[in-house]
């Protein structure tokens, strides 16, 4: 077949989860300058450089918020199921995939873990039978019934049964009669002829007769029959026919038969009592009636005398009879309602030769010589176009149908079928010498529409002397492969339901695969059978033959197969058992991972991963070393089944095109993992049985009374509840590993926002399932229940319109609807009814109904009446009595007990009730309790953490809660009330108000619901009771402030005083900072006095918190405070300043008057741009920005603009101007080296002052500024000897004296300094002597000369003190 090459599609936006979200802080666009043009000479670019780099923007869609959930977990589980089952439901019909064509697809496994079927255990001939065959003189034939686990013999007259099954079985004979017998059938009889107890016939041939015997089974211990004969006294004249073949219709209860020396056809007919013209039994012969009507120029007189029927074989869903001759012709026969039988289709060889002809080109399996060895008929619930299946002596297998003049006679019995169709041949496996050397699997994969790679010549099968085909495929072919033909070889094939169902290639046609093995038999096959029921999924083909969906409902296929030397079972795998297998014999983790990814291969992640969950549950069964069926429950092989479902299970994907598209939340728009999928199909597998079927059967009883049974059987009830049950231990156990069961933990390990929605839906999937599983183990609990009691007397109860919905209940509604929950809680009520009728104990009853299944049981209400009783006896007692207040602790106790499901109603009576009595801790205590009870996962506390998202399905559950707080606020307004109407002691005691007001505040204070304290919190700040919410002690005060802290300032201010008053001074200080560094519109002002606070409070000792963490707070604190303060020197600056155009004025002001920003901001877009150098500098400094040209620079172009700036003004004098500007950045630098650094800031003002200054103020202000500032004098001498000695200009020549002055008037400062208080000149001899050098080179280098008597005077003092 061929495709034409499809357009590949184009990317659609969203489709990778690498594209990028909107960031929730987007970048704004490229900032213009702050100010005019005519101010850009003022700005420099000798700035730190700013390492953030402005991505380009992506453009991407925004994720919509998810709306309100409209399915609860139980409902949205319910539609998983229907959905599992309808996908179940939809298994290809066999007609899709054994259509027109041909095919030879089989894995053909050596391998005994994939093999389809497993050999159970043989049953050897008993030595009785051996004793009476050896007296056998004339005939023997062998046959199985093996519906009834028995086998049968006969040797001449003599007739044998024995239950192959047990080991030392009676034989049960029919020895009266004298005429040999030909053969024997087990057939169904017709309906009302014989008693009930008679479940099956005996038809028996004979060389003179055919007679019936009766037989009755009934079940016995360990699942053997115990089978009973009866003479029925009808029998018929043979006539010499040597009748060879027998077959029944199972519906009608008919008998045909035939004999060897023509192909005609019989039937035994017979009834109750002999009727006028009408024996009790009759022969007729049905064949040469029918040749005459259907083909009149051919005469049954004339046909060859050795052709006969060799098989018969019946199709009561199309009511058809099917012959196969000697001559491989067959005949189709349709059974009329009114007992006819009407030849309606012949098909002889030549016939399907010319079929099959155009189908495939020659080929010496389907050649002259061949012969059709066995007919199978495939029923209408099976197949709707194919009728049969014909096995030819070369093993292929031929599927043929029949139709009609009005098209395919599909189930439609009324109708005959006019002619028959090859339809599908499928050839035989791949030769055993050609796959010999294959391993693992032989594998031929095709199209049917062609003939290319299929192989048509295999002769695997060749010879095939029988075969037979079981529902809904099992192909078990008998090759003798000795010369002899002695014994057989057994090919047994089976399709493979896992692929069928989920081909892998969806665009092909369905392929028939199919399993295949070998088994040696060691003697010759005589007869086959099966033992279990005839296989069905479903009643309709589509569906029918799923073995996937039955695997854990229904019995497993098994199959006996009678030899000469004894019976042979042979039971179908379930993928299940093939898995568990597969796990146990794969060699370790590294054979089981590729065991496991093949099956993924094979069948998908979702089979693999149902699978896995079922054979880890304990569904895998396995053949023991004694032949025994037994559950796997090898420990090894139930963990790798279990780290298989945990680790293979894939992961939930997100629908990224419809998140884009917005058509619905994005949770929605997840496709749950195939772990989910797998857990569903094993859930659905295990519920199919029931989920769609009512409860209840009503029908007459014997007596003419109603009788009431279940319609499923409670033992099966118990056996899924037990599955289920396992299963939730499983899941209980295990759910830390699972993703979507592990918590928020795994939450936390989602690494993009597609991860974390993925995973929230997958535990939504998951969740939903696991409430499900919980529901149907207490749903089964209440059926099981339910029968348990007289459910007549229940039902006759009920009221007619109830009894009614009861009748109509499904286990489904029974499970996932509350109209289902209501109606099981008036048959719960009924049963209380009922039993406290009887003189039952009410307690006793309510308790086991609670234990079995409290959710649908109404015991509760019982508690709750009695509640209510104790209430109202306590009100007529007296609430101020010890026996009132017995009555009421009682009355609380038992509403306690059944906080869980007490109704708001309920509620709101019993709390004014306590309010009436003045039992206020009470009231608080149930009020607390309930709301608690109704939300025992703390969702409502999620949804608090979360932030309280609208349209949330927490929200309502917090509602639910804030219902019962609201009475409590209603406890506590009454309380307070009552107590400031009465004074708090009287006589040095407290008065009963005072005390009771205290026990209310007690249970509030003690409350561990932090729900409950959040809310209160609220209500008192509603309230304005600041002061009582900071007088809390509680964890959660904390708690709640901390949260609240987040979206709200005032919240913040409460929680930082909180912390003060309790001496958290640490504490009080980080939420200082945060507040100061966080979004709240605050102006930069407050953030300042935040940050001024928390230093404060950082400087503080407290206890418990080390000295390392403290002082790293405090460094942070003070980093960003004096931040902030050159932030506040600029927004200071640029309201005044001019420069900015009005436009831009409030951006700005608006920008900085808010959080702090980063020094690179505030230098690069603020700073630098308006030439405030002196903050520049201020910048460098809290930046540690150490470069040495740029600070140099900076102070440069900061002398020359406070210059310019002060004769633009006209006052001050300049120098003044740079000597306050000096001075304040001297002390706000803390004379820091790089900042402030002395060598570049002494000559720079010493030139400043000689150029621009000259005779204007104190010739020393230069040196003078800078020891005001105590710098000290060692540190400017020098800088100052550097420029007298350098010969730099200006200051050269004569100019040498400015600094040689200077240097004199520093000496001396320094001099007198430090001879202040008696202590040593200039720091220490050396210095001295260093200095008196000095002052001699001054005195004769060109010092002025009023300057040079000076210089001598103070050398010749300084060598004075030195001696």
């Amino acid at each position: 077949m061929s495709f034409a090459v499809q357009t590949p599609q184009r990317p659609l936006p969203g489709a990778f989860l690498q594209t990028p979200a909107i960031s929730k802080y987007q970048p704004g666009p490229i900032g213009q300058p702050i100010f005019r043009t005519d101010a850009s000479s003022l700005v420099h670019n000798n700035g730190p450089a700013n390492p953030s780099q402005q991505q380009p923007q992506q453009s991407t869609a925004v994720t919509p918020k998810s709306g309100p959930e409209s399915l609860r977990p139980i409902e949205r589980a319910a539609k998983t199921i229907n959905e599992t089952l309808v996908q179940e439901a939809r298994y290809p019909e066999l007609d899709s995939y054994v259509g027109q064509g041909i095919s030879s697809d089989y894995d053909v496994t050596n391998f005994p873990a994939w093999a389809p079927f497993q050999k159970v255990r043989m049953y050897d001939i008993p030595d009785k039978i051996f004793e009476q065959y050896n007296r056998a003189q004339v005939s023997t034939h062998m046959g199985l019934f093996a519906e009834l686990n028995h086998a049968w013999v006969t040797m001449d007259n003599a007739l044998y049964l024995w239950d192959y099954t047990n080991p030392s079985p009676d034989l049960i004979g029919v020895e009266e009669q004298p005429h040999n017998i030909t053969t024997v059938k087990l057939v169904v009889p017709r309906a009302g002829v014989f008693v009930p107890s008679i479940t099956h016939l005996l038809v028996v041939a004979t060389t003179a007769d055919v007679f019936l015997i009766g037989v009755a089974t009934q079940g016995a211990a360990g699942g053997s029959v115990t089978v009973s004969l009866y003479q029925t006294r009808m029998s018929i004249p043979t006539r010499n026919l040597d009748i060879n073949v027998i077959e029944g219709s199972a519906s009608t209860g008919r008998i045909f038969f035939s004999g060897k020396h023509d192909d005609d056809v019989y039937e035994f007919t017979y009834q109750q009592e002999e009727k006028w013209f009408q024996n009790r039994c009759n022969r007729v012969n049905h064949t040469s009636k029918g040749y005459s009507s259907i083909t009149p120029s051919f005469s049954f007189s004339k046909r060859p005398q050795q052709e006969q029927t060799i098989q018969i074989v019946s199709d009561d869903t199309r009511r058809l009879l099917y012959t196969l001759s000697s001559r491989s012709t067959i005949r189709t026969f349709h059974m009329k309602p009114n007992g006819g039988l009407d030849l309606v289709i012949t098909k002889t060889l030549g016939q399907i030769f010319g079929n099959v002809g155009h189908m495939v080109s020659r080929t010496d399996l389907i050649a002259p010589g061949m012969v059709i060895v066995s007919i199978s008929p495939i029923s209408a619930r099976e197949a709707s176009k194919l009728h049969l299946m014909a096995t030819t002596s070369t093993g292929c297998r031929m599927f043929l149908s029949a139709t009609s003049s009005y098209g395919w006679s599909a189930g439609d019995s009324s109708s005959a079928p006019s002619s028959m169709q090859v339809q599908h041949i499928k050839f035989p496996p791949p030769d055993l010498a050609a796959n010999a050397p294959q391993q693992q699997s032989s594998t031929q994969m095709t199209n049917y529409q062609g003939n290319s790679g299929i192989n048509t010549s295999s002769k695997a099968l060749k010879p095939t002397r029988t075969a037979q085909r079981f529902a809904p495929g099992y192909f078990f072919c008998f090759a003798p492969k000795d010369p002899q033909a002695v014994t057989d070889t057994l090919f047994i094939s089976a399709p493979d339901s896992g692929r069928i169902a989920r081909p892998q290639d969806a665009s092909q046609l369905t392929r028939y695969h199919e399993y295949g093995m070998w088994l040696g038999l060691g003697s010759r096959a005589e007869d086959i059978g099966l033992v279990s029921p005839s296989f069905s999924a479903a009643s309709l083909p589509l569906g029918f033959g799923n073995e996937l969906a039955v695997q854990y409902d229904k019995p497993v296929t098994e199959v006996a197969i009678l030899t000469n030397t004894g019976v042979h079972t042979i039971r179908r795998r379930r993928l299940v058992d093939v898995f568990a297998a597969a796990i146990r014999s794969g060699g370790g983790d590294e054979g089981l991972e590729g065991e496991i990814r093949k099956f993924i291969r094979l069948y998908g992640r979702g089979e693999t991963s149902a699978t896995a969950l079922a054979v880890a549950c304990g569904q895998g069964q396995d053949i023991t070393s004694d032949s025994r069926v037994a559950k796997v429950i090898d420990p090894e092989v139930l963990e790798y089944a279990r780290k298989s479902f945990i680790e293979f299970g894939g992961k939930p994907l997100l629908n990224e095109n419809s998140v884009v598209d917005q058509t619905m939340p994005a949770i929605d728009m997840v496709r749950p993992s195939p772990r989910h999928e797998g857990l569903a199909l094993y859930v659905a597998r295990l519920v199919r049985s029931f989920w769609k079927a009512p409860i209840v059967r009503e029908s007459q009883s014997t007596q003419g009374g109603l009788a009431v049974s279940p319609t499923i059987s409670l033992a099966k009830l118990r056996d899924i509840q037990h599955d289920l049950s396992t299963l939730q231990e499983f899941l209980n156990t295990n759910k830390s590993f699972i993703d979507g069961l592990a918590g928020p933990d795994a939450l936390r390990r989602a690494s993009t926002k597609q991860e974390e929605v993925a995973l929230q839906a997958e535990h939504r999937a998951l969740h939903s399932l696991v409430v499900l599983i919980s529901d149907i183990i207490e749903g089964i609990s209440f059926v099981l229940v339910l029968f348990d009691e007289r459910v007549e007397d229940i039902m006759l109860s009920l009221p007619n319109e109830t009894r009614q919905q009861v009748r109509n209940l499904t286990y489904e509604s029974l499970f996932c609807t509350g109209n289902g929950k209501d109606l099981a809680k008036e048959l719960v009520k009924a049963i209380v009814n009922r039993n406290i009728a009887n003189g039952s104990n009410v307690d006793t009853v309510a308790e086991a109904l609670r234990r079995r299944c409290g959710s649908f049981c109404s015991a509760d209400d019982v508690v709750i009446f009695k509640a209510q009783e104790q209430l109202k006896k306590a009100s007529g007692a007296g609430s101020n009595s010890e026996f009132g207040r017995n009555l009421l602790n009682e009355s609380l106790r038992l509403f306690r007990q059944v906080a869980r499901n007490l109704s708001i109603e309920h509620l709101n009576w019993a709390v004014e009730q306590y309010i009436s009595m003045e039992f206020y801790a009470g009231a608080i205590q149930l009020a607390l309790s309930v709301a608690k009870e109704s939300d025992r996962g703390n969702r409502a506390l999620t949804w608090i953490q979360d932030g309280r998202p609208e349209q949330d399905s927490r929200q309502a559950v917090f509602q639910a809660r804030k219902r019962c707080y609201d009475l409590v606020y209603l406890v506590i307004s009454s309380v307070d009330q009552a107590s400031s109407q009465a004074p708090e002691m009287v006589d040095g005691q407290y008065t009963l108000s005072a005390k009771r007001k205290s026990e209310a505040y007690n249970v509030i204070h003690n409350s561990d619901d932090e729900v409950f304290q959040t809310d209160l919190y609220d209500w008192y700040l509603a309230k304005g009771w600041t002061e009582r919410l900071l007088e809390v002690v509680s964890p959660y005060i904390v708690i709640y402030l901390q949260r609240k802290s987040s979206d709200d300032v005032a919240h913040a201010d409460l929680l930082w005083n909180y912390y003060a008053r309790s001496n958290r001074f640490y504490d009080a200080a980080s939420v200082q900072l945060q507040l100061a560094k966080s979004d709240f519109p605050l102006g930069l002002d407050q953030r300042i006095e935040y940050l001024s606070r928390a230093k404060a409070n950082a400087s503080t000792y407290t206890p418990g918190i080390g000295r390392q963490p403290r002082q790293q707070l405090l460094h942070e604190i003070s980093d960003l405070l004096d931040v902030a303060n050159i932030q506040d020197d600029l927004l200071q600056r640029l309201k005044e300043d001019t420069r900015i155009t009005p436009e831009r004025r409030p951006e700005v002001l608006k920008k900085l008057n808010g959080q702090v920003l980063g020094l690179t901001e505030l230098y690069n877009e603020y700073a630098d741009q308006a030439s405030y150098f002196d903050l520049c500098i201020l910048i460098y400094q809290a930046a540690d920005h150490r470069n040495p040209a740029d600070i140099k620079t900076t102070w440069q172009h900061l002398l020359e603009h406070t210059h310019k700036e002060t004769i633009d003004r006209g006052e001050p004098q300049p120098y003044e101007a740079v000597i306050e500007k000096v001075r304040s950045l001297g002390a706000r630098l803390h004379l820091s080296e790089s900042t402030f650094p002395i060598s570049d800031l002494v000559p720079m003002l010493e030139k400043y002052a000689f150029e621009y200054q000259r005779g204007v103020g104190p010739s020393t202000w230069v040196i003078d500024t800078f020891l005001d500032l105590q710098v000290p004098h060692e540190s400017i001498l020098p800088v100052l000897e550097g420029m007298f000695y350098n010969d730099e200009a200006p200051f050269q020549g004569r100019n040498r004296r400015y600094i040689a002055n200077d240097m004199l008037y520093l000496i001396q400062r320094w001099f007198h300094d430090s001879g202040r208080g008696g202590g040593r000149i200039f720091g220490g001899e050396s210095n001295a002597l260093a200095i008196s050098q000095t002052l001699l080179m001054l005195q004769q280098n060109g010092i002025d000369e009023d300057k040079a008597e000076e210089c001598q005077a103070l050398r010749m003092r300084i060598e004075q003190m030195l001696r």
